[in-house]
């Protein structure tokens, strides 16, 4: 095998006789000595084909200029058996100058090559099997434009199924209101999806790896800090493409690579576009630890907070956290202001009718005043009523129970001004036309001569799910209210480590969407941000590679439809019901990836190598004659290693192209075939 650009360049450097080989062997030192010089008659034979006119210049004002530096980039690739997975594993790092850092003691996060594309480590299953890992986590490294365009075709879809509440069942169409699970690599995987949903994505939330080597969703998420960062970069910026102009998308990381990824995301979304930094506390800090004397405990994580057009974007609600009600007594108290809320109001006494006023509007006030009435401190009310159970007796008289200190209303100075009576209390009645009484008849109520407005309790508090009363109030972006503790089987699937709340999620998707928008999270996992869109009426995809996608994911998710009453299925009254559509991209070189790793004999190993030799993709760069003569005289281990190396890492799913190829044509069933007519077409 061969690409069209090694062709063209080949076929160039033959019209020059030998002057650019050595026997049939390229000799690159001297096409490259040849580039760097400007050689005039190299640069003019080039620049006139093609196929390396399309992707070795640019056109500056009209001149078309020839890129040397991507010519010779090419040339100076190693050979693939002494690099391994990438011509880059040397060059992709922290510079300074356009100097690594072996040459300079000033460091800056760089990208010396703008279109490199990691592709994988996505997943260990890909790139290691016991003692089979590769010292980089590199899977591919693409060196020319032609291969980039292969790797990111859209793909083949199989296994197209649609799960309701009649169960699961076959489909050859697919609806644009159709809830989307993924199966796959997320980077193809979106890819596949850019043309159909660009600019259609209201929100994206993802909690990629942290680089850390202790993921539990066995992401390969050990990565050296620039290739962790490529990683993210090519996802960041397809998902960039996705968002609509309104949108935002937040990324969940911990400390150890926040400060890198902000630099990143500022450079993929604009530093203009940064929102805000959201720091979560995500465990309760230990008494003691291993970290004691050295460094704080590590219990926070952080979410960068990204919009795609500063001037389109707005939040839909500002987000709100729980305090129990006695601690947020306590808490005021704490705070100097032990007067809030200490009096009871205990009869109202009848009222008395004192006329009316008209409001701007003209709109009819009418005013009264109550004599006879009592207050009580609530810590007497206490111990006379309740054994002294101060918090009894705020949940007995929750109604009852009044403020008067700074609240204030827009028509109080009209009513000050009209109201003339000597009562402690009184009161008007009227109808709203803004606010969240529009419409409804309203009463307010004043304390004293100077008309304090009364703030009941009741009001500003609610019962919660557990029969708790809380306050509400604005959550900024300290979020230290959220139960991390105890969430393993939320949604009645168990994931040990990395699963998120249902209720972060919640937030998060209240703060800039509604009903019917559009979220995607293409590092799914157990599927908390789909379930929540889910239950929250949002329209959703999710991308997962790994297998428990239907052992975790695609259960919960037929729990939730099932109207499973975990996580914040009380909060937003969900009783189940809807549906979502699930597939996965038709797995190419990447079935023999997993059969190589798990082949137990050398027998076996032999079988996957004759099945490869007629249907899998092997890297150009492969002497197979050379593979063949001499895999035998390697140990088991050392043959896997061999095999993996010479797939072409370029072709793990087929590509759409190659639908109604004879050969591949055969491997789909009609329904799926279908499908991806439906899919991309709109047709048969």
């Amino acid at each position: 095998m061969n690409t069209k650009i090694n062709e063209a360049i080949k076929h160039v450097l033959q019209q020059f006789g030998d002057k650019y080989f050595i026997g049939d062997i390229v000799n690159k030192n001297k096409v490259i000595q040849d580039l760097d010089g400007y050689d005039a008659p190299l640069l003019e034979a080039f620049v006139t084909n093609e196929t390396i006119k399309n992707n070795f210049t640019i056109d500056i004002a009209g001149n078309i200029v020839m890129q040397t530096n991507k010519l010779i980039e090419l040339f100076e690739a190693d050979e693939y058996w002494q690099d391994s997975y990438t011509k880059y594993s040397k060059k992709i790092g922290l510079t300074a100058g356009g100097k690594f850092i072996d040459e300079s003691t000033d460091v800056v996060l760089d990208f010396p090559y703008k279109d490199t594309v990691l592709k994988a480590s996505m997943s260990k299953e890909d790139t290691d099997k016991d003692d089979l890992r590769p010292d980089e986590p590199f899977l591919n490294e693409v060196i020319a434009k032609e291969e980039i365009d292969t790797l990111l075709d859209k793909k083949i879809l199989v296994n197209a199924e649609k799960y309701d509440e009649n169960g699961v069942h076959k489909i050859n169409s697919f609806s644009e209101d159709d809830n989307l699970i993924m199966k796959g690599n997320n980077l193809l995987a979106l890819h596949t999806l850019k043309e159909k949903y660009a600019g259609k994505v209201k929100m994206i939330y993802i909690d990629p790896p942290y680089n850390t080597g202790n993921d539990s969703f066995n992401y390969n998420d050990k990565f050296n800090r620039s290739t962790w960062l490529t990683f993210m970069k090519n996802r960041l910026e397809v998902a960039e493409d996705l968002l609509s102009k309104d949108g935002a998308i937040f990324v969940q990381c911990d400390d150890m690579e926040q400060s890198y990824l902000k630099i990143l995301m500022d450079n993929v979304f604009g530093g203009n576009n940064f929102k805000n930094m959201i720091t979560i506390e995500a465990k309760i800090a230990g008494v003691s630890g291993s970290h004691q004397g050295r460094s704080l405990q590590n219990n926070c994580e952080y979410i960068l907070m990204y919009s795609k057009d500063e001037e389109e974007f707005y939040l839909k609600s500002t987000p709100q956290k729980e305090q129990e009600l006695m601690q947020y007594i306590d808490r005021l108290k704490g705070e100097g202001i032990s007067w809030k809320y200490v009096q009871v109001l205990t009869h109202l006494g009848e009222r008395k009718y004192l006329g009316e006023i008209k409001d701007g509007s003209g709109n009819s006030i009418k005013m009264y005043e109550h004599r006879e009435s009592t207050t009580m401190n609530i810590n007497e009310l206490a111990k006379k009523k309740y054994n002294g159970d101060l918090r009894k007796a705020y949940y007995d008289n929750i109604g009852k129970i009044f403020d008067t200190t700074n609240a204030q209303s827009s028509i109080r100075k009209r009513v000050m001004e009209a109201m003339e009576t000597d009562a402690d209390i009184t009161s008007i009645e009227y109808v709203p036309t803004t606010g969240r009484n529009k419409g409804k008849v309203t009463s307010l109520y004043y304390k004293g001569p100077k008309r304090r407005l009364f703030t009941w309790l009741s009001d500003i508090t609610y019962r919660n799910s557990d029969g708790d009363i809380v306050r509400k109030e604005n959550a900024g972006n300290l979020w230290d209210d959220l139960q991390y503790n105890n969430i393993n089987k939320e949604g009645e699937v168990s994931f040990t480590n990395g699963k998120k709340p249902e209720m972060l999620i919640k937030r998060i998707i209240e703060l800039c969407t509604e009903e019917n928008d559009l979220i995607l999270d293409f590092f799914m996992g157990s599927a908390t941000t789909q379930a929540v869109a889910h239950k929250m009426n949002r329209c959703y995809i999710g991308i997962e590679q790994m297998d428990y996608i239907n052992t975790v994911s695609v259960p919960r998710l037929q729990k939730v439809i099932e109207g499973e009453q975990g996580g914040i299925s009380k909060d937003v009254e969900w009783q189940g019901g809807g549906s979502f559509v699930y597939l996965e991209l038709m797995e190419k070189n990447r079935g023999f990836l997993i059969s190589i790793q798990h082949a137990k004999t050398q027998t076996e190993l032999h079988e996957v190598l004759e099945f490869m030799l007629k249907e899998a993709e092997i890297d150009f760069r492969v002497d197979l004659e050379a593979v063949k003569d001499t895999l035998h005289e390697l140990s088991l281990d050392d043959q896997k290693r061999t095999l993996l190396k010479i797939i072409d890492k370029n072709q793990l799913y087929y590509n759409y192209s190659e639908i109604d190829d004879e050969n591949v044509r055969d491997l789909i069933n009609d329904s799926d075939y279908s499908f991806n007519k439906n899919f991309y077409e709109g047709g048969e």
